[in-house]
């Protein structure tokens, strides 16, 4: 059952057939029935921006620093071991954010929770289960991003934050902490969490391949750093998604990864601050349990 439409037609009181929503190529949520689960595909190797220049020219893809200058994406650099959370004094302001208002807070496209479905299936591999969990989280996410990719620079987000009291900061190569702007930051990250999951030593999807003894702890990287990514969307770009009548589906997929997160204990609760009281909403709706 797919839960995004695609980009095309989405303001709102835009008719949506069956078909059309069957195929969308966004946030899609498999029966799971057990039927060649193993991933058949790598995930898209190329974030957005990445994506939309080389429509337009095949040079290297370079980020824009705020001097307008280019920046390029060093790969080398592993975001589970070269990013912090910076906190700041706590907020004074009282006002609620808008993903916490109603009726966005309340709006989903899903009734009940997704407990059953991110529960391992009966006869189904745990590793296989996780990984293709987290390929299939890892795709919808980049997609999602790319829908507001263009949106997303550094004069207008300088800093990856995720709301007022929280700003993700990276580690260079000389372990020097920096503050960098969240498209670049964001990037970073999904080149990073790319080549993870194309990597046959991390990711086997050859029958008979065997999860190496550090994969569970590249899978709560590499979820660590999706949940970063939801944090500065819901903060920053949440009226870009009402706008485009994507709430339901964002809530939806929001409640869908944490509730897979929960259910295999793969992030901290601690590392869910930004966004703990719409979790904890959304748990007393009873969408996440």
């Amino acid at each position: 059952m797919s839960f995004l439409n695609s980009i095309r037609g989405l303001g709102r009181g835009t008719k949506k057939t069956k078909k059309d929503e069957m195929a969308s190529p966004f946030y899609q949520q498999s029966n799971h029935s057990g039927n060649s689960l193993r991933r058949q595909q790598s995930p898209t190797k190329m974030s957005p921006t990445k994506q939309r220049i080389n429509h337009r020219q095949s040079s290297p893809v370079r980020n824009r620093n705020r001097n307008g200058g280019s920046v390029p994406i060093n790969k080398n650099l592993s975001p589970s071991k070269n990013t912090v959370m910076s906190t700041t004094e706590e907020s004074t302001n009282d006002d609620l954010p808008l993903f916490m208002c109603e009726p966005f807070v309340k709006t989903s496209l899903v009734k009940g929770s997704f407990k059953t479905i991110v529960q391992l299936p009966k006869y189904v591999d745990y590793g296989e289960w996780i990984a293709l969990n987290v390929f299939e989280i890892f795709n919808n996410l980049n997609q999602f991003y790319g829908v507001f990719v263009d949106y997303i620079t550094p004069e207008n987000y300088p800093s990856m934050n995720a709301g007022p009291n929280t700003n993700y900061l990276w580690v260079d190569s000389n372990g020097q902490t920096v503050n960098l702007p969240a498209c670049q930051y964001i990037e970073y990250v999904l080149t990073w969490i790319s080549n993870k999951l194309n990597d046959q030593s991390v990711f086997p999807t050859k029958s008979g391949g065997a999860f190496p003894p550090n994969f569970m702890k590249d899978c709560k990287n590499i979820s660590r750093q999706m949940f970063r990514i939801f944090a500065h969307m819901y903060h920053n770009h949440f009226d870009k998604i009402v706008h485009l009548s994507l709430e339901a589906h964002w809530n939806s997929f929001f409640s869908h990864f944490i509730s897979f997160i929960k259910e295999f204990s793969l992030v901290d609760r601690n590392e869910l601050t930004p966004l703990l009281p719409l979790i904890e909403n959304f748990e007393q709706q009873g969408k996440i349990i």
